[in-house]
This record gives structure tokens, C-alpha cells and sequence, in this order.
């Protein structure tokens, strides 16, 4: 359990903070996350890792010579935002270009690659490889749809040495690739993870079980098994692994009836100690053997984990002689060493001017006056969140990680006090929303504040900073229309898929379908009552996509977090609820 907190919201940026004053002498911070405080070479292809708070060492312990050149950090299970991940980037870059390494999780995958996007927008090479090593989430003949969990570390500690050994910016992403489709984890859990400030745990283990194929965001497994020996849940493991040995070796032109060399990583994720690890790695250590596997430089201990979690998870990465070679390779991050590495000069330029804020565009008398309203409407949106956080973590955890209150809470109270602030400099209605949606994006984090932040840009560009000649009303229904849009194509989900678009598209069709009958004001009261019917009738849906799409079948009877948040916040914004604001209704 989670104990020591002062304010849950401020725990990812506070335990960021204790970080960088521990290892002054090895990081630096900047906007979004921590740098090596380190030269690197000129020309180095800079690698940077990144994912939510509560995985720790992964991955600000993972910065240093010979591993990482920065670390985006996001908030407790949730992804950094874009801007975060820009900033780290840009901080890290030594001319070669960018690889982006994470996790493969909705959040990552979306905010990494709009990162990606943006840096290259502004010319910098930049590149993306996700983690897809978890074999209880995904069928092996489509291992993309598998998230990261330990393989991150033999991935990506592979990825970055092959960056620090000067390979270009191709020749690294391909390393990094191949390591990537030569790695297999499997993990089991004996008591869920509590998130800060949270009462209970995100999910409970029946005494006597353990539950296989966990995630490391608090995600419950995909069975429960009778508890075994260590011996037992080494052999677990270990078969589970080599049922896909034959693929896994093939991605390094292996074969597995002979000799294979693999790294290793048993790796505990929180509450299970050395002691425990040790008893279990004998066991894998003699089957490994048994099955003529050599391992090479075995990790023992924790890197990768959630919180306080009681479990442990098995990585094996097949090896040819390219990637021992960069597995093996010397690196000094505060939580990771091997070799010697060579002492390098202490960085010193100037790390405070990385992070781009959307610029303040004077409005029009007009658009400020719409400006101040959607102020107003904002505040409303976080009430409502607020009031019902705790409800939209609880559905999250049925099948997903709990944090979608929490991270709603974060994106709304951000997006509201960046709009009143673009309002006090005479902003317009795009530039109020713009501001608000990149605040959004980088307090909510993960998959929703993404969504969120996309959602208030686009509406903001519908509505512009100029005077218009189409009424509010209509300009306003354009917006949400745009916002819809632009969920629908970042997030790639469809009706059906049990996602907010469950809600946000029925909601959508019936404003413009009953605008010119009824009005502004009644049509978004009728549309309102539409998408909270569309979010209750989520509950008869499968998962297919994001973290709860892996335990679909759980949350069959629970309807979707992100369906209800957004049939919660029109609903609040509607005419007929006491919390209804002047910026949905018709300007007189």
C-alpha cells in the first residue's frame, strides 16, 4: 500500500523531485523530466524512455552514460504528455535524432507519437519503438497488440547502447526492433497496488491464488491459479516463456533445438523482495540449463515496478552475438550499473527555455467575450469531475488501472486555470482553448488527457479568434463536431469498441440533428440525455481497445470510465442542470 503522501495529486511531480535532489550529480531536470547531467558526444543519437510514475527505476533511473539520454516522466500509470516528452526530447538531442522507447500502452503509443510528429514538424529526426514483450497480452501471431512490461529493460538498455556505441539513427531503431521481437515476459501477482490516496487496492487476489499475466499499472491478470512452491511459479513462468522460445529465437536467426544464449530478467514489482527473487531464480537458472539455454549477465531485483505490488515477472531476450555485445555494454544510471564507464564532463547549457507554450493570440472583442464564457463552462467541467472522481475510478479498475478519475481530475483542474489565464491576456475563444487542451494533455496524462487535449484544440479551432458571421450556436455544434473528429482519428476507435466515442458520437449526431428544430439550448439538453443513455448502454460491450481490451470479458455489466465522464460533463453543461453556463446558450 501507498502510505507516505502529502497531496496524491502532487505525488508523481513531488517523488520526481526527490529523485533529481538524490542524484544531483548524475540528472538534471527539465520541463516534462530529467537529462543526464552529462556531456554526450556531438552527433549521438539521443535515446529517450518514458512512462507514467510508480514504475520505479523505470524509467528516470534508467538515465545515464551507456542507457538513457532523458527520461519523460508522466503521472502515477499514466503517459507523459506530448509537450513533456518535446521538452525532454529537445533537451536530449545531440544532432543524431531521437528514439522515443516506452511501453506499448494506448497512452504511450499516442503521446510519444504526436511527440514524434512535432519534433519532426520542427526538424528533428524522431522515431518511436514500443515494447510489445508481454506474452499474456497479446496471441503470438500478432504480438503488437502486446503491451511492455519487463522486457523494457533488456529492450531499451539494448536500444540505448547501441545509440552510445555512435551507430546512426536507422541502425539503432533496427537494434532496438530486433531486441524487441527476441523478448518475452510473463508475470504473476499475488496482491493488487494501491494508487496514492486511495483506499483500497486496484485489485484483490483471493487468498491461496495468484493471478497470471498481470500488467504494471495495476491491471488484474488474465487468470487465477492455485498459490505454488517457488519452484512452482518458476516453472510457470519458465514454460509459459518457451512456448514461444521457436519465434523468439527466429527473431535472431536461431534455432531452437540448439545452443541459445538469453538475458534475463526476474524482476519484482514492489512488495516481492531479493530474497524471495533469489529463491525463485535458482529454479529458472536449472531449468534454463536444462533446456541448453545460456544466460548472459542475469538482473535479479527490481526494475520495473507498480508501486507496491506483490509479484514478479520473468523476461528472457534471445541473443545473437550484436545484441550481447550491447547487452552486456558498460552503463552508469542511478539505478542500473554495469562495467566502467568513462567520466564525462558535466553538461553546462541552458535547460530552462525547452518548453513551448501555445502563444496568446489577441481576440476580437467577440471571440474574447465567447472566450471568457467557455472560462466559465471549464470551471463547470472540473466541478463535475471533481464531485465524481472517485466513481470514474472505480469503473476504470474493473478492468483497467483506476486512474481515470484521478487523471480527469488533474486534466480538468489544468485545463481551467490555463484558460482563465489566457482569458486575463485577452485571448479569443481558439487561443483560450488551445491553452486549455495543451494543459489537459499534460496534467491529465495517459490515453484520456491526450483525447481531452486534442478534444478542447480542435473545438477552439472551430471557433476562432475572430468575429464570425455563423451564430454561436452553430459555431458551437461545429466545434463539437471537431472534437469528435479529432478523438476519433487520434485515438482509432470506433462505436462499439467501448471507448468515449461510445458516448461523444451519439451525442455528436443528435445536437446537429435537432439544432434547427429545436435550438442551441434544447438540443444540447436532448443530446446531453442521448449520451448518457449510449454511456449506460457501454455496459453490455467487450473492451477492444486500450488496457481494458486485454480483460474485456471483466468488464462486461460496467460501463465504460470515459463514456461516463464525457455523458457526466455534457450533462452538467446542459440546460436543464443547475451547473448549466451562459456560453451554451444563444448570444442574444
Amino acid at each position: 500500500m501507498t502510505v507516505l503522501t502529502n497531496d496524491p495529486r502532487d505525488f508523481a511531480d513531488e517523488a520526481l523531485s526527490g529523485f533529481a535532489a538524490a542524484h544531483a550529480d548524475e540528472i538534471r531536470t527539465v520541463h516534462g523530466g530529467v537529462v543526464r547531467a552529462s556531456a554526450t558526444p556531438p552527433g549521438q543519437v539521443a535515446v529517450v524512455l518514458g512512462g507514467g510514475t510508480g514504475h520505479y527505476p523505470a524509467f528516470a533511473g534508467w538515465v545515464g552514460p551507456g542507457f538513457a539520454h532523458g527520461a519523460a516522466c508522466g503521472a502515477v500509470f499514466a503517459s507523459p504528455s506530448a509537450s513533456q516528452i518535446c521538452s525532454v526530447a529537445r533537451a536530449a538531442d545531440n544532432g543524431g535524432g531521437v528514439i522515443f522507447g516506452f511501453g506499448n500502452y494506448a497512452g504511450d503509443v499516442l503521446h510519444f507519437g504526436r511527440a514524434a510528429e512535432q519534433l519532426r514538424a520542427e526538424g528533428l529526426d524522431a522515431r518511436t519503438l514500443a515494447v510489445t514483450d508481454d506474452i499474456a497480452s497479446g496471441p503470438a501471431g500478432d504480438t503488437a497488440l502486446r503491451r511492455g512490461i519487463g522486457g523494457d529493460l533488456t529492450v531499451l538498455k539494448i536500444l540505448c547502447a547501441a545509440a552510445e556505441a555512435g551507430l546512426g539513427i536507422d541502425e539503432a531503431e533496427r537494434v532496438g526492433r530486433k531486441a524487441n521481437a527476441a523478448t518475452r515476459s510473463l508475470g504473476v501477482a499475488f496482491a493488487g497496488c494501491t494508487l496514492p490516496g486511495a483506499e483500497r487496492p486496484l485489485f484483490t487476489v483471493p487468498a491461496g491464488l495468484l493471478s497470471l499475466g498481470l500488467g504494471i499499472h495495476g491491471e488484474p491478470g488474465i487468470d487465477e491459479l492455485p498459490l505454488p512452491t517457488a519452484d512452482g511459479a518458476a516453472d510457470l513462468l519458465v514454460d509459459g516463456l518457451l512456448a514461444e522460445r521457436e519465434a523468439a529465437d527466429a527473431a535472431v536467426g536461431g534455432s531452437p533445438d540448439g545452443p541459445g544464449r538469453v538475458a534475463l530478467l526476474l524482476n519484482g514489482l514492489g512488495a516481492t523482495k531479493y530474497e524471495e527473487l533469489y529463491v525463485v531464480h535458482r529454479r529458472v537458472a536449472e531449468r534454463l540449463a536444462a533446456e541448453g539455454l545460456t544466460v548472459v549477465a542475469p538482473v535479479v531485483g527490481e526494475q520495473i515496478t507498480s508501486l507496491g505490488m506483490a509479484g514478479l515477472s520473468l523476461t528472457l531476450t534471445f541473443l545473437d552475438a550484436e545484441l550481447e555485445a550491447l547487452w552486456t555494454a558498460p552503463a552508469a544510471a542511478p539505478a542500473f550499473r554495469r562495467g566502467a564507464v568513462t567520466p564525462r564532463p558535466p553538461r553546462t547549457d541552458d535547460l530552462t527555455a525547452t518548453h513551448r507554450e501555445p502563444p496568446v493570440v489577441p481576440g476580437t472583442a467577440d471571440s474574447r467575450a465567447l472566450g471568457v464564457r467557455l472560462a466559465e463552462a471549464l470551471r463547470t467541467v472540473c466541478a463535475t469531475v471533481v464531485a465524481h472522481e472517485a466513481r470514474l475510478g472505480d469503473l476504470d479498475a474493473v478492468a483497467g488501472d483506476g486512474d481515470h478519475g484521478i487523471g480527469m481530475r488533474r486534466g480538468a483542474e489544468a485545463a481551467t486555470a490555463a484558460a482563465e489565464q489566457a482569458v486575463a491576456l485577452g485571448g479569443g475563444a481558439r487561443t483560450v482553448m488551445a491553452r486549455a487542451g495543451a494543459a489537459w494533455s499534460e496534467r491529465g496524462g495517459g490515453t484520456s488527457g491526450a483525447l481531452w487535449g486534442a478534444a478542447l484544440t480542435a473545438f477552439g479551432s472551430a471557433l476562432g479568434d475572430d468575429d464570425s458571421p455563423t451564430p454561436d450556436g452553430i459555431r458551437l455544434v461545429l466545434g463539437v463536431r471537431a472534437a469528435v473528429d479529432a478523438v476519433s482519428r487520434l485515438g482509432g476507435a470506433t462505436p462499439g469498441d467501448k471507448t468515449l466515442i461510445d458516448a461523444a458520437v451519439p451525442f455528436a449526431d443528435q445536437l446537429e440533428a435537432t439544432l434547427p428544430e429545436f435550438g442551441f439550448t434544447a438540443a444540447w439538453t436532448r443530446a446531453a440525455r442521448t449520451a448518457h443513455e449510449a454511456a449506460e448502454a457501454t455496459s453490455a460491450l467487450t473492451a477492444r481497445r486500450g488496457r481494458a481490451r486485454t480483460h474485456g470479458d471483466r468488464s462486461l455489466g460496467t460501463p465504460d470510465p470515459g463514456a461516463v465522464s464525457l455523458a457526466l460533463i455534457v450533462s452538467a453543461l446542459a440546460a436543464d442542470s443547475p451547473n448549466s453556463v451562459n456560453c451554451l446558450k444563444e448570444k442574444d
